[in-house]
């Protein structure tokens, strides 16, 4: 354990520690130990696995502390692994010198503009464990190429830039799990330009993720926000699971924005499942743009001021066993697809549950220019002006709802409304409860079957 105040670092928080840090990382055994004190670099400690051979940095238990005052990572670990992680895919000493570096119970600060947390450049089984990182630019910053990383019970707090961010990164098999990420500006967990398979984000705190905190004009960011529009990139095998994942909302901020424009089918994102999350107070919550085969379930989505979930151009989704509300009279609730196919809203429940009504004026449902819209199973509570409002769209079925409101003043107009042009439309067997005009509303240009519904 190469103890780096035995290379001559004062750890007083006032003198520059650049050189004897780097003089321990060059002599010492490779183990960075950081007694407890304050630690100031000006520059990068620059870790070439392939010369030094395996690496570590240790805090004692979170007592020291990192000040980086100039700009770039704190640290950058560099190895030189450019294969996959099958076993037959790696070369020369990736495995007896580069394997594992491991950054554990420490503490980083910036105090430069552009200061850095710590950046990975072409590593394998790089693990970050018990690391603060705050008032950084970017936290943890993943570039190039990458396998397996795992970030565990870490605090990415209060960074101007993103808290852990996958920048134009090959990067297979990553674990985020039990960690707090929050109140960094651009983003909490941000992927852009990258091709990334077998990500989980699970057992995370993901909030409060903007401007806010910052003082500064609001960007359009969320706390999980991922953007495969470049060539080449993909984000594909994906579980988000068991996270509280909130904010205040902003303009153009989402809880989870997963956004493809391509048009194309081959790398949208897909293979995704986003189950069992706390997810609210955003201007949307959920946001999926281009995206091809994902389950969302069981998730409590809340409060919005545009939409609980908004969903464009995809198709063969699984959407079931969702609670959408509105838990302030402030905010907003509701579900909108457009321009969508083969989609399952199955055992649903949407609630607006105050009695003004929602100043957006949005049903509970709302589609545009979809088909095969399977809704079925679902409450629909307190619908203004629907409950469920459709136009332009064709082969939708909705089966076992039960569509109401019971507030004494503020009524439904509508429990379905049909628009526009639509064909092969199917409304059977719903309870449906009392409306100021008409329970179905089925327009001159749709073609509708009604039939074997309860009706007030």
């Amino acid at each position: 354990m190469s103890n780096v105040r035995r290379f001559g670092a004062a750890g007083d928080g006032t003198t520059d520690d650049t050189a004897a840090v780097r003089h321990a990382l060059r002599d010492g055994d490779g183990m960075l130990h950081f007694p407890p004190g304050t630690y100031l670099i000006s520059q990068t400690i620059e870790v070439l696995l392939a010369d030094r051979g395996p690496c570590g940095i240790d805090g004692t238990s979170g007592t020291a502390r990192i000040l980086m005052s100039g700009p770039g990572p704190a640290f950058r670990f560099i190895g030189t692994h450019g294969g996959t992680g099958n076993p037959a895919s790696f070369k020369g000493n990736v495995f007896p010198t580069q394997r594992l570096p491991t950054i554990q119970n420490i503490e980083i600060e910036g105090v430069h503009p552009e200061a850095d947390g710590i950046e990975l450049v072409q590593t394998m089984q790089a693990l970050f464990e018990g690391v603060l990182i705050r008032r950084c630019r970017h936290g943890m910053h993943l570039v190039q190429r990458n396998r397996n990383v795992l970030i565990s019970h870490c605090h990415v707090y209060h960074c101007s830039g993103v808290g852990v961010f996958l920048d134009g990164v090959n990067l297979h098999q990553v674990n985020i799990a039990g960690s707090h990420i929050s109140y960094n500006r651009l983003g909490g967990v941000r992927i852009e330009r990258s091709e990334v398979r077998n990500l989980q984000i699970t057992g995370n705190d993901i909030e409060y993720n903007n401007h806010e905190a910052h003082g500064t004009e609001p960007e359009p960011t969320a706390e999980i926000s991922i953007d495969t529009s470049a060539p080449g990139a993909s984000v594909c095998e994906v579980t988000i699971a068991s996270n509280t994942i909130q904010a205040t909302s902003s303009p153009g901020g989402c809880n989870i924005r997963i956004i493809d424009t391509r048009g194309g089918k081959d790398l949208r994102p897909n293979l995704w499942a986003i189950t069992g999350n706390i997810i609210g107070s955003q201007e949307t919550n959920v946001h999926l743009t281009g995206c091809h085969g994902m389950t969302i379930t069981g998730n409590c989505i809340y409060s919005c001021s545009h939409r609980n979930l908004l969903i464009e151009d995809s198709q063969f989704l699984n959407l079931s066993g969702n609670v959408f509300r509105r838990h302030t009279p402030t905010r907003g609730t509701g579900v909108r697809i457009e321009g969508s196919h083969d989609i399952a809203f199955t055992g649903c429940t949407i609630h607006d549950e105050h009695e003004s009504g929602q100043e957006s004026g949005a049903s509970l449902l709302e589609l545009v220019d979809c088909e095969r819209i399977n809704i079925s199973g679902c409450q629909l509570l307190g619908g203004v002006p629907c409950g469920i409002d459709a136009t332009n769209c064709s082969g939708i079925l909705v089966t076992g709802c039960t569509i109401h409101d019971s507030r004494p003043e503020l009524k439904s107009r509508h429990a379905v409304r049909l628009a526009g042009a639509g064909r092969e439309n199917l409304i059977a067997t719903n309870h449906i409860g009392a409306t100021v005009d008409f329970p179905l509303a089925i327009g001159p240009e749709t073609e509708a079957e009604a039939h074997s519904n309860v009706l007030p």
